[in-house]
């Protein structure tokens, strides 16, 4: 049970190790910019974070409607936090269709917040409600607390020579306020940002000040609320922290890589969600040698930065599943030509424009397999976001020393989700060395080196190095263009023994659980770590014989990854989609993995992952 206590003059505080809050309204209602400061300040608490920002696929529905609401969930605690959390603890729904879509999502006996004044007719019959939930039954099994949220704030604006809808816009920083004492958080974080943010625009920045405060001292003055909350400081390791997303934790991994090595760094880019941040956080550091070209089309985007590799630059392209099938032909191009080249996959729900703001799993097969001819490229995945710093910096090295595309999986709830983030040491990042041929004797364009098969990178105009490069098959050694049959053979082992040579460097596959094998092991890879990582440790608390493994390498695999199957009695996969690294699995090891496979553009609930642990112990699974 939580700890309760009274305190003189204020309502009973509860102590709980952790906490979800939801905020759901429309696109305009400021729901993602009061999420993230609600993040922010939970970070600057002390509090371990995880969130889940949840866009609506459609970019102008109508307002009021169950298409245009916009959701962003977090979980904050003192102990480790691993997901946004399956249901909410709080609701704060801003109008009728926000409080429909994401009912479903508090618990029962949870907190329900919602502004009264925006259950007019005309929204209920919007959202589809033939009566105000607010009137009837359909709430009493939730702690329900209607504010007159829009009235109030703009009579706390009263003085302000902004208009009435300029004031309703700052509707969300008096609800956040609210919150602040809710969960006794302070107020002066997010002042402090709104006067940074609207020091151009002083009338703004005291009108969202104002209703900041004022939300804040609403709930204190009025008891709104039967109970206050505290959530203490988790236990973290020392060190200098920054709240990331993983589109913001790839970027800067990408940057790093470039200048341990002393290259520039080019990213040739088209927008599409969710990977245009990386554009976003990438363009404006051009003092720490990156450049940024957005391209008219995918193929410009990666032709280009593959030109940038040609001439001695970290060459980068960034992408979602669409764009990533218009890229096959240039990635088979910089195989051949057997350049660097970092293509970031931030995976969203397909097939076509698909699910463009919902995230999935469902890239795998095409990131192996999708290009003609033999092309094996190397595939990693992250599986936090600020894992994606790491999985990024290891994309980097591994394009450098290698000489080979590689391709980054992150997906939308990786891209968007974030937490803290360890900020670490340049010092300790390893060192990477572009090796450039500089020397003329005995130079041959398609030599090998004898430990990666890399051939030898050569910057243009470098003289006595001269050479072509292009798409046609190249002769061994001189790289002159050649149709001799046994050539190509060659060539073809060539390229996929290089990449088959990553494997020697891939550490020992870590597991959480009994590393000497048991009755079940749970495979995953990308976003789903969270999620399982969860799930086995509550089932192993509950006494269950269940381990887990995820990848960060998804070609090669791991060396010693068929041993570790073969130590126990079930193998389940849980996937993002209708089941593909369980097909790769089965092909590689001949296991009889099984697959437990979600494709709802939504990410995996800790409670789903508990009930397929259940089901396979207990000989219920398929």
């Amino acid at each position: 049970m939580p700890a309760a206590q009274t305190q003189p003059g204020r309502t009973r505080t509860i102590a709980r190790r952790s906490l979800v809050v939801r905020f759901a309204g429309d696109s305009g209602d400021g729901v993602q910019l009061t999420g993230s400061q609600f993040t922010k300040t939970s970070v600057l608490a002390g509090n371990d974070i995880a969130t889940f920002p949840d866009y609506p696929a459609e970019i102008r529905a109508p307002a009021g409607t169950e298409a245009g609401v916009s959701g962003f969930q977090i979980q904050f605690g003192a102990a480790p936090i691993l997901t946004p959390g399956d249901q909410s603890d709080m609701l704060v729904a801003f109008n009728p269709a926000a409080l429909k879509t994401s009912l479903d999502k508090l618990r029962p006996g949870g907190l329900l917040l919602v502004d009264e004044d925006t259950f007019t007719s005309r929204n209920l019959t919007k959202a589809g409600y033939l009566e105000s939930p607010l009137e009837d039954s359909s709430l009493l099994s939730f702690q329900v607390t209607p504010v007159a949220m829009t009235r109030v704030t703009r009579n706390a604006l009263e003085a302000s020579p902004l208009s009435k809808k300029e004031k309703d816009r700052a509707r969300n920083f008096f609800a956040l306020g609210m919150l602040y004492y809710l969960f006794d958080r302070p107020v002066k974080h997010t002042a402090e940002w709104i006067g940074e943010k609207f020091a151009s625009k002083p009338d703004y920045a005291q009108a969202n000040s104002a209703a900041l405060k004022a939300g804040y001292n609403f709930a204190d003055t009025t008891e709104l609320f039967a109970s206050t909350y505290t959530v203490p400081e988790a236990k973290i390791e020392p060190g200098r922290y920054r709240n990331i997303t993983g589109n913001a934790a790839a970027s800067l991994g990408l940057v790093a890589a470039a200048r341990k090595a002393g290259l520039d760094l080019f990213l040739g880019s088209y927008p599409i969600t969710p990977a245009s941040d990386m554009l976003h956080a990438l363009a404006p550091l051009r003092a720490h040698g990156v450049r940024t070209f957005q391209a008219e089309d995918e193929i410009a985007a990666i032709c280009s930065a593959l030109g940038a590799s040609l001439a001695g630059n970290l060459g980068i392209t960034t992408t979602s599943g669409p764009g990533l099938a218009l890229k096959g032909e240039a990635l088979g191009l910089a195989l051949m030509t057997e350049l660097p080249l970092v293509v970031v996959n931030v995976q969203r729900g397909g097939p076509s424009t698909g699910l463009p703001t919902k995230t999935e799993q469902a890239d795998l097969l095409m990131a192996l397999y999708g290009r003609n001819g033999e092309s094996p490229l190397p595939v990693l995945a992250a599986r936090t976001p600020s894992d994606c710093f790491e999985a990024a910096f290891e994309a980097a090295r591994i394009t450098i020393k290698y000489r080979t595309p590689v391709l980054l999986l992150t997906d939308g709830y990786l891209g968007n989700g974030s937490e803290p983030w360890k900020v670490p040491e340049a010092d300790d990042l390893p060192s990477i060395d572009p090796a450039f041929e500089t020397e003329p004797e005995g130079f041959q364009p398609y030599s090998r080196d004898p430990e990666t098969l890399a051939r030898p990178w050569v910057k243009p105009g470098t003289p006595g190095l001269e050479h072509r490069v292009g798409g046609l098959e190249k002769e061994h050694l001189t790289g002159n263009v050649c149709y001799v049959p046994a050539n190509h053979q060659l060539m073809c082992e060539l390229r996929r023994d290089k990449v088959a040579r990553i494997a020697a460097e891939i550490p020992p596959t870590e597991i959480q659980g009994d590393p000497e094998g048991g009755a079940l092991l749970l495979v995953g890879w990308g976003g789903t770590c969270g999620a399982i990582s969860a799930a086995v440790e509550q089932a192993r608390q509950e006494g269950a014989d269940v381990s887990a493994v995820h990848l960060r390498y998804l070609n090669p695999l791991p060396p010693d990854l068929g041993e570790v199957l073969g130590r126990y009695d079930r193998v389940l996969v849980p996937e993002l989609n209708l089941g593909q690294l369980v097909r790769v699995l089965r092909a590689e090891y001949l296991v009889d993995a099984q697959g437990i496979n979600k494709v709802a553009g939504l990410p995996f609930m800790v409670s789903e992952i508990e009930e397929a642990i259940d089901e396979a112990l207990s000989g219920k699974g398929s």
